[in-house]
């Protein structure tokens, strides 16, 4: 799959957004966070500024609701300008109702899951999902380390989607930087959510091509290692 990076403006600098958003022309989404205080215990933006920003950029916005109740909210983020939406397995009631009707509106589901969260319960609903976002800190806030024993569920994850035939994309989001993703692309992600990695880059476009490079080698050499062991346990 192809590598695309979702540069998120958690870590932008919220009175010049517009500003923000243009110095990374070349970033595939915009990783919009919208927090509501009680799914998480933090509060950013709505619909309001969901909707300008659509207006304001070419770039589609990549949604990601940290609310409750997404089941009532996520199809007016839709309405609002939202390319992606993703929402919490651990807060939607009918998660795949919700699915397919994001689907309905030609906008892109995601299905987001905290850390602490399985993947096997919801294993047979991805082939109603567009993107599997693997919550690689704790939801919330931005800045945080990156959590390394998230990795094997991303990996399981791969597998179940590989098992499955499923074309669907696998993000993950919290301390993306160009020290941490290698080893999510080598454990089969290919969207990645990076705030404060590129926004408190000197040249923030630079780093989101820095990030995609890096990526696409782990990637490459990933499947390059694949290949060699389908070859090496063929010839045995």
């Amino acid at each position: 799959m192809v590598t695309q990076i979702s540069p998120s403006i958690l870590a932008a600098d919220f009175a010049r957004l517009a500003d923000e958003v243009a110095r990374i022309p070349s970033a595939d989404w915009l990783h919009v966070d919208v927090m509501d205080n009680h799914f998480v215990p933090n509060l950013t933006l709505g619909l309001p500024v969901v909707e300008s920003l659509s207006r304001a950029t070419d770039i589609p916005l990549d949604l990601h609701l940290m609310i409750t109740d997404p089941d009532r909210w996520a199809p007016e983020y839709a309405a609002a300008g939202g390319a992606s939406v993703t929402f919490h397995a651990e807060a939607a009631t009918a998660p795949l109702r919700l699915a397919r009707t994001l689907r309905g509106m030609d906008t892109r589901a995601g299905l987001a899951l905290n850390p602490g969260t399985s993947v096997e319960p919801y294993a047979d609903l991805l082939a109603d999902f567009d993107m599997l976002l693997i919550m690689t800190v704790e939801p919330g806030f931005g800045g945080q380390p990156f959590l390394p024993q998230v990795l094997p569920k991303l990996r399981q994850a791969k597998q179940i989607a590989e098992r499955q035939g499923l074309d669907i994309w696998l993000q993950v989001d919290g301390g993306i930087t160009p020290q941490t993703i290698d080893e999510c692309a080598d454990a089969g992600a290919n969207v990645f959510v990076a705030g404060s990695a590129v926004f408190s880059a000197d040249d923030p476009d630079a780093m989101v091509a820095a990030l995609r490079a890096r990526a696409d080698a782990a990637a490459h050499a990933r499947q390059t290692a694949m290949g060699v062991g389908a070859a090496e346990a063929s010839s045995s």
